[in-house]
């Protein structure tokens, strides 16, 4: 439509001009806010490839008594898929501990989000955790860079490593680790942990959890034997539980090296293990299964450590007073 001058203008939308003759300014804004909403957790579904575990532990039991006692103080964030159906962005912990405390709904914000915002949104939430597991961090790193990635677009034709687009003056890689504190040299080696089987990657977590009943491997050589073929990984897997060893830094390396001349076989890897490192102190070990009877649920493995020390003690200090007579 033209004024008089003859300048072209749009008139505003019907529904706009109703809106604005109807509702007042506060109105209009509180229309844009966030709210929280009541839905059934049965209408709730898991973010798909989930990396962060969610553990029904001792923190998670208090939780639930929280929940019990308070309801879920903090909404979740989900965000509602084409089915209608809704989908948890950040808040896995929250929705456990509301179905083990016998709820059946669950303050949400529902927020209009495409699939790689979804992806970027909750790992951001999760990474603020205080404890993330090796194999967490890797698969999120993981997927927050390909969501990144996508929404880069293609690399230019001079960026020598086409795994990472660019983002605006900067990689993606780099723009990642500004955002969560790491190098991109870290975040490399978090995301190769993802090529580690199950068995080898619990190996590091392990470590993490400082679990002393089971096999511990550090995050170094891990990340070098990632670069083992699968079928590699489990005859290495294979001879570090029968040998109960794990390798070092170097000879994670040199193993690495024989895989890519072709000449890693099982014996190349029991040759190799078998080999003392400078570091390697002979442990011995008791499942948690034969003297659990001996200790209350959830005792910390260091308490249990320390009590059987003391009561070796105690029992030498007797059979030294027997020997005495």
């Amino acid at each position: 439509m033209a004024d008089k001058s003859g300048q072209m203008f749009e008139l505003p939308k019907k529904s706009s001009l109703v809106a604005d003759l109807f509702t007042t300014q506060e109105q209009r804004d509180n229309d844009k806010r966030e709210k929280v909403i009541d839905i059934p957790l049965s209408d709730i579904d898991d973010f798909p490839d989930h990396p962060f575990q969610v553990r029904n532990d001792a923190a998670m039991q208090s939780m639930v008594e929280s929940v019990k006692a308070a309801g879920i103080q903090t909404p979740a964030i989900v965000r509602q898929k084409e089915d209608g159906r809704y989908e948890l962005i950040s808040g896995h912990r929250r929705k456990m501990a509301a179905m083990l405390a016998g709820l059946e709904i669950m303050p949400v914000i529902a927020r209009d989000l495409s699939r790689d915002e979804a992806i970027i949104a909750m790992c951001d939430a999760n990474l603020q955790r205080e404890f993330i597991l090796p194999s967490e961090k890797a698969q999120s790193y993981k997927m927050r860079l390909e969501a990144m990635n996508r929404q880069a677009g293609r690399p230019r034709l001079d960026n020598l490593t086409p795994v990472v687009s660019d983002y605006k003056e900067s990689r993606t890689n780099e723009k990642l680790g500004e955002i969560i504190g790491e190098s991109r040299e870290q975040i490399r080696r978090y995301i190769r942990l993802t090529e580690l089987i199950p068995g080898i990657l619990e190996m590091v977590d392990n470590a993490v959890i400082d679990d002393k009943a089971k096999q511990q491997m550090a995050f170094r050589p891990a990340v070098e034997l990632s670069y083992l073929s699968k079928e590699q990984q489990n005859e290495l897997l294979l001879t570090m539980e029968s040998e109960d060893r794990t390798p070092s830094l170097s000879q994670a390396l040199e193993m690495k090296q024989l895989s890519a001349e072709g000449k890693l076989d099982i014996d190349a890897i029991f040759t190799l293990l078998r080999q003392d490192k400078p570091n390697q102190i002979e442990q011995l070990k008791f499942s948690r299964e034969r003297i659990s009877k001996y200790f209350p649920a959830n005792t910390p493995t260091q308490k249990i450590e320390d009590t059987i020390i003391k009561a070796l003690e105690l029992w030498r200090k007797r059979e030294q007073s027997r020997d005495a007579r």
